[in-house]
């Protein structure tokens, strides 16, 4: 009967023992599915705000009156107390 109770040995014992619980396998499978589905939404949803442009698509022309790319637009001006 003693027998019967002992953990088995060999290398399906040191590979259960080494492998993660299920229970962190299925949450890290959950976190990617929502990353997933939250990119696509993202991705389908478009830019926030209008006139928003990826960065590797502008040359430098800056004619689109957007006021993205590699400016800073109004921005520049921007320095606190005197100058």
């Amino acid at each position: 009967m003693d027998e019967s109770r002992q953990s088995p040995s060999g290398a399906g014992a040191v590979l259960r023992k080494l492998a993660p619980p299920p229970a962190l396998c299925g949450f890290l499978l959950l976190l990617a599915l929502i990353f997933a589905a939250s990119y696509g939404v993202g991705v389908s949803a478009g830019p926030v705000a209008p006139g928003m442009h990826g960065t590797g698509s502008s040359s430098g022309g800056g004619t689109d009156g957007g006021g993205g790319g590699d400016d800073m637009g109004d921005m520049g001006n921007m320095r606190g107390g005197d100058h």
